[in-house]
């Protein structure tokens, strides 16, 4: 028999308590994909008569009540202000990724003509982003993983990027030999024994860690930089890193080493510019 709205909302929150922090609000959003309704919908519509055993909604219960993220049961997420298809076979974009979208378009010239490569594109958000907004340069996105190849490709399909966006399966730079304007970067960072919460077991553990000490592909992705002369690296780190990376580039000569923060003001990347 169909239930109201209100009570479907509360007893999905009692099966997420323990599970996340705010069941009432996930238990919301999780309507609000179910049903492809806004919050106010969800919020005015609390007597509207909804079928509780829809085999989707009690997967989707019973998956969040294991604590699978609701991006991968939904196969969306929201990032820039853009709608992009996710599944498990690529990382969740974070929110702080956005800082880096908007340091490499505070610090490049629009209209020029440019190659940019991003090294571990995932599900190529990053690149997409950058290509909206950067018109005349061409992208090359690689990641070792062909699972998020696969999501990269069906979202550059999407944007109809797939003229500008060449797709690569390989080890950091180990598949591009054309020289490099720009090169980007969100890497595994996190250390081998962190210990992570519940929901990252459901994400791809090769885009999540980044050796023992963590910040292993951080400078491999520098030697790389710098060996290649690159102009501009703009990279993702953890925020504990940043002593290390200034250490790990002291005996060279750089143009500059900037630093940037995320909002709640913890180190989040850097921008590394090397003269040519």
């Amino acid at each position: 028999m169909p239930q109201r709205l209100a009570s479907v909302h509360t007893a999905i929150a009692k099966r997420l308590e323990g599970v996340v922090d705010s069941p009432r609000r996930e238990a919301q959003l999780l309507l609000m994909a179910y049903l492809n309704k806004d919050q106010l919908y969800v919020i005015t519509h609390q007597e509207t008569l909804i079928d509780d055993t829809d085999p989707t909604l009690i997967a989707w219960i019973e998956k969040r009540s294991r604590n699978v993220p609701l991006e991968y049961l939904t196969q969306q997420v929201s990032f820039y202000s853009h709608t992009f298809y996710i599944d498990e076979g690529a990382l969740i974009p974070r929110p702080e990724t956005e800082h880096l979208i908007d340091e490499v378009l505070s610090r490049v010239d629009h209209t020029q003509t440019m190659t940019v490569v991003e090294v571990g594109t995932g599900s190529g958000i990053i690149s997409i982003i950058l290509a909206l907004h950067l018109p005349h340069a061409r992208f090359i996105a690689v990641d070792i993983s062909p699972p998020a190849l696969a999501v990269a490709r069906r979202n550059i399909h999407a944007f109809g990027l797939s003229d500008r966006i060449e797709l690569r399966e390989g080890d950091l730079l180990s598949c591009v030999s054309e020289s490099i304007d720009l090169l980007v970067s969100n890497p595994p960072y996190i250390a081998n024994d962190f210990p992570l919460d519940s929901n990252l077991a459901y994400e791809p553990q090769n885009a999540l860690f980044g050796g023992d000490v963590g910040d292993e592909i951080i400078r491999r992705l520098l030697d790389e930089a710098l060996r290649r002369a690159i102009a501009l690296f703009v990279c993702e780190m953890g925020y504990d890193q940043r002593t290390k990376v200034q250490e790990y580039l002291k005996p060279f000569a750089v143009q500059s080493l900037e630093f940037y923060q995320d909002l709640a003001s913890f180190d989040r990347g850097f921008t590394l510019r090397i003269a040519r």
